[in-house]
């Protein structure tokens, strides 16, 4: 019989987050790609940036419905088919013969990568019960990993073989690879084990809303919190072009960001198992919103470095609190799907975030004002946070009062 919190446990959380750095690549090779593919296609900018886009919109809508598929046949299908599509995914990227054929074809890249992630941190959730928190940021430390490894192989492969055979080569590794790793995740569950949330350990958290109200309200604290995130994360390296920094400056603080990141999940599910994941959401929000304040303030390089790694280590552990958060109020047979729903509202506000910030930067010449709307929407995540933390604390004050009438 498997033991939350076992040996056994540990080795599972190992290998999904091999399965998750393997997975993400789907999020960050098209960035790498995008100048080599603009030029072979002669396509625009713009044109060749909506691979992204499409790349975006997949691992958010694919959350959803990898995470319905986790729920209700397990996660050993819903990764099984993320597979097979991410390789078909990447060698039809490979033989692309137009820009529209390579940008739609990111579609099914994104969405095969999102079963990798909100997935994974659901089903990581239902292994450990007092390192829980530790253990759902570990899994989405995945993400975070791939970007440190994907976009330096990806360029070495494209600078030596061709973008082409790049993605050709980049699919079939994956598919092996990850269906290898598949296969060992398999085994640790055993093989009669179709739905691990079965005899998972029921909510511990009462905010006294019903699923769907809970599942809305975090919707929406991820949009305002993404919105704000997006700011540096899309915009620092042209920040620091119209600073006169150049570009690989900018690139540097980027990776910066998440390089601490990975450390910020880390630390982030520690402090969630001692104080809850609203806490730990809410404290990562205030955080946010003091390194945003701080880019409005000071732009030298030295600077914009310190901040950029501040950023990092302050944002990185929000999106995996909301798993942790869903976990903690939500029926264990509904955390995949309800995660899902989380991942994609904050997919959602990545994307318009980094849109609004460049409209306002069109609009007004500067940054500044972009920051500050980040500001906003960061207030706006705060202020929904305190309120479940006021209503979760006033429901136990109210218990406890009634244990000892």
């Amino acid at each position: 019989m498997f033991v939350p919190d076992s040996r056994r446990a540990w080795t599972r959380l190992a290998v999904a987050v091999l399965i998750g750095s393997l997975g993400s690549v789907g999020m960050w090779s098209v960035v790498v790609a995008l100048p080599a593919v603009q030029t072979e296609f002669a396509a625009s900018r713009g044109t060749a940036s909506l691979a992204f886009t499409l790349v975006m919109l997949g691992f958010g809508s694919g959350g959803v419905l990898t995470g319905k598929i986790t729920d209700r046949y397990g996660i050993v299908t819903a990764i099984g088919l993320g597979i097979g599509i991410l390789g078909l995914g990447y060698i039809g990227a490979g033989l692309s013969t137009s820009i529209w054929q390579f940008i739609l074809v990111h579609f099914a890249i994104g969405l095969s990568s999102s079963a990798t992630f909100g997935p994974l941190m659901a089903e990581a959730s239902h292994w450990f019960s007092r390192y829980r928190g530790l253990a759902v940021a570990i899994a989405a430390s995945g993400n975070y990993i791939g970007g440190t490894i994907w976009p330096p192989l990806v360029n070495w492969g494209m600078q030596t073989y061709g973008w082409r055979h790049t993605h050709i080569a980049v699919g079939i590794f994956t598919a092996v690879a990850m269906t290898l790793a598949l296969i060992g995740l398999r085994m640790l569950m055993g093989a009669g084990t179709q739905r691990d949330h079965v005899n998972a350990p029921p909510p511990r958290v009462n905010l006294r809303l019903s699923t769907n109200t809970l599942t809305a309200i975090l919707a929406l604290a991820s949009i305002a919190c993404c919105v704000a995130m997006s700011m540096p994360q899309v915009h620092i390296v042209a920040y620091c072009g119209d600073l006169g920094y150049g570009v690989a400056r900018g690139a540097e603080m980027l990776s910066l960001m998440l390089g601490f990141g990975i450390i910020s999940r880390i630390g982030s599910g520690f402090l969630a198992d001692r104080i809850g994941g609203i806490p730990t959401l809410l404290i990562g929000s205030v955080a946010q919103g003091s390194a945003l304040l701080f880019y409005l303030f000071f732009d030298s390089l030295t600077s914009l470095y310190i901040i950029s790694a501040m950023f990092g280590l302050f944002q990185g552990g929000i999106v995996p609190s909301y798993a942790i958060i869903v976990r903690e109020a939500m029926p264990a047979s509904e955390a995949a799907t309800r995660v899902g729903i989380v991942i994609f509202a904050s997919v959602f506000g990545m994307s318009f975030g980094g849109w609004i910030s460049g409209v306002i930067f069109d609009a007004t010449g500067s940054y500044a004002a972009a920051f500050l709307n980040g500001v906003a929407w960061n207030l706006v995540n705060v202020t929904i946070m305190v309120s479940l933390l006021v209503r979760s604390r006033g429901y136990q004050a109210k218990m406890g009062a009634a244990q000892t009438a």
